[in-house]
């Protein structure tokens, strides 16, 4: 009985040794969800901190200056991120400068402060992120998902934006203001963290 117990569980390693032992096709930066390029364009967006942290923090401040902002925020940040993809994908110029941790400091900075802007301000502020992040997007998909996974990453950013600024807006609480100011501030101390990790 014993002798049979340590066979499956000899068995059981080798099994698992194997598998782990036989390696899959890894991608680097393009997520390959086995779905189309639309879905690995979404999935590349949702695990990229880089890109997803400074959509939130945009849609969070859109949000908290009111129903213009957030409207604007919601169509011209996934077109400029659209434009930018493709003008990312036509060029190579490699970006030495840690740019997501400027968004991260900037975006998480106005949150915390909830420092008013007037809408112009704030259009424009969500063109240049849309712009340049789209543009390092464009980049990485260049030879992966192409125009395909940007489209599925515009759509992605249409919904999440349209989503956390309405729910702001429609909070008349303060403690609820207090709260969007919390995740502000941890947005820009992480730009902080991730500053200091780019310049080690």
């Amino acid at each position: 009985m014993n002798g049979t117990r340590g066979l499956r569980m000899a068995s059981g390693l080798v099994a698992a040794c194997v598998l782990l032992c036989t390696p899959s096709r890894a991608a680097a930066h393009l997520v390959t969800t086995g779905m189309g390029p639309v879905y690995d364009g979404i999935g590349h967006l949702l695990l990229t901190p880089e890109d997803l942290v400074p959509v939130f923090a945009i849609a969070l401040y859109a949000g908290l200056r009111g129903v213009v902002s957030g409207r604007r925020t919601m169509f011209l940040l996934p077109l400029a991120w659209f434009i930018g993809g493709l003008a990312g994908s036509v060029m190579s110029i490699t970006i030495l400068f840690p740019l997501p941790v400027v968004s991260f400091l900037i975006l998480g900075g106005l949150v915390a402060m909830d420092y008013r802007m007037s809408v112009n301000a704030i259009t424009c502020l969500a063109i240049a992120l849309g712009f340049v992040h789209g543009f390092m997007n464009g980049a990485v998909l260049r030879d992966g998902a192409g125009v395909a996974g940007l489209i599925g990453i515009i759509s992605l950013l249409f919904i999440l934006v349209t989503l956390v600024s309405a729910l702001v807006v429609s909070q008349k609480k303060t403690w609820v203001r207090i709260a969007v100011r919390v995740v502000g501030s941890w947005i820009a101390s992480t730009g902080i963290l991730l500053f200091g990790w780019s310049m080690r």
